[in-house]
């Protein structure tokens, strides 16, 4: 059954994914740092919406839409709109190639997320298992 994006449900099944996934705790295994994934308004989309994922040494944490804001900034976020969120979830641009293009906007240290290639690679593998459904005007 397919799961709506950008939901609480769908990032909370990233994170099942994730911590079922040897390899993305391989790949992440000196990952530490938290992200708030940052969907822009638009069509399917009426208002901001953030999906918070605290990553440790290959695990998620925690994770989570965020209702208001945030107790404390994350370390990182990343913020595009719905399109090009798709094509990140759906494998069909790199997260890495999205950050040099400025597809995606980071906010964080770059250098830190440049190291860890294979990580984002893995986490993006997970999220291309997960049946999502999305907003009609993706």
């Amino acid at each position: 059954m397919p799961i709506p994006f950008p939901t609480d449900d769908w990032i909370k099944e990233l994170m099942a994914r994730l911590n079922a996934s040897a390899e993305y705790r391989e790949a992440a295994r000196s990952w530490e740092g938290d992200f708030a994934f940052i969907v822009q308004p638009g069509p399917g989309v009426p208002e901001l919406v953030q999906l918070y994922m605290d990553l440790w040494h290959g695990e998620c944490r925690a994770a989570y839409r965020v209702n208001g804001t945030l107790p404390r900034p994350p370390e990182f976020t990343i913020e595009a709109g719905l399109p090009i969120w798709r094509k990140v979830i759906e494998g069909k641009l790199d997260p890495i190639q999205g950050l040099v293009t400025r597809q995606l906007k980071l906010t964080g240290p770059m250098v830190k997320v440049m190291r860890a290639p294979k990580a984002a690679t893995a986490l993006v593998k997970c999220c291309t298992q997960i049946e999502t459904q999305w907003p009609e005007a993706a």
